[in-house]
Formats: C-alpha cells, structure tokens, sequence
C-alpha cells in the first residue's frame, strides 16, 4: 500500500524488505487495498464469521482494524473479531502469558518454515501455528 504520512520506523521498513519510495509511486491506494481486502475476507468466509488470528494478534489488529475503519468504516471481523495465538497457547498450557513464547512451545506447534517476515510467508506460517495450537491436546498437569 501507498504511505499515508512522512512518518515511519526505519528499523521496522528494513525488516520488512520494501521500498518505501517504490510504495509512495507504486503502491496501492489504502481505500482501493481495503476493499479489496473485505471483499476477500467475505468470500473466502462465506457463511461463517471471520477472525482474524495473530502471534500475537495485537501487533496486527492494530493496524488492519484502524485501516479497515480509516478506509472505509467497517470490518468484515466486527470490533472484536480477533484471537490472540499467544493468549491461546498460554490458556490451552496452563503457562502465565509471559511464558507463552515461540521459543518455548513444543516443536510440534510450531511451523516449519523459515520466518522472512515477508507477508505471505509470514500468513501460511502464522496459519499453521493456529491449526496445530487448535488440534493441540497439552498433555495433563503432574498432580
């Protein structure tokens, strides 16, 4: 998407790998990229309400709900429509929220790919995480 202001983190564009003059010439206008997106997040939901799920969901949602109702004033996911991975696995481990990192997970939760932090890749990989965590069965507390 096209840039909607001269402010930005440095640090996190150079994570990302884009260019951000490429973006301010090129990118895609946010009203036109939001529809684009609802009119997505409804077909592929069709008949079902859609959530959107994150690790964690906080650092997302921030964004796509403040876009979704910046450019256009809803949200295919209402108000609340997310769940966090991070507070899932805590509640399905038992473990305190601070502990519910990545690098603590049994391996079998986690996705195999590679993290590139390119947002596809990233996409299938978070998908992945939220399968495995909703088929997950933590094995039973020592007594």
């Amino acid at each position: 998407m096209r840039p909607i202001s001269e402010e930005f983190v440095p640090e996190a564009l150079a994570v990302s790998g884009l260019d951000r003059d490429r973006l301010l010439k090129e990118g895609a206008e946010p009203g036109a990229a939001m529809d684009e997106f609802r009119t997505w997040v409804r077909e592929v939901s069709a008949g079902a309400q859609p959530v959107m799920c994150g690790y964690p969901a906080s650092f997302d949602w921030t964004f796509l709900y403040w876009y979704l109702m910046r450019f256009g004033a809803d949200s295919p996911f209402g108000h609340s429509g997310c769940l966090d991975m991070k507070t899932l696995y805590a509640a399905k481990a038992r473990v305190p929220l601070r502990a519910a990192v990545k690098g603590r997970m049994p391996r079998e939760l986690l996705s195999r790919r590679r993290h590139t932090h390119h947002a596809l890749d990233d996409a299938i990989e978070q998908a992945e995480l939220m399968s495995n965590l909703m088929l997950w069965t933590p094995p039973a507390p020592a007594p």
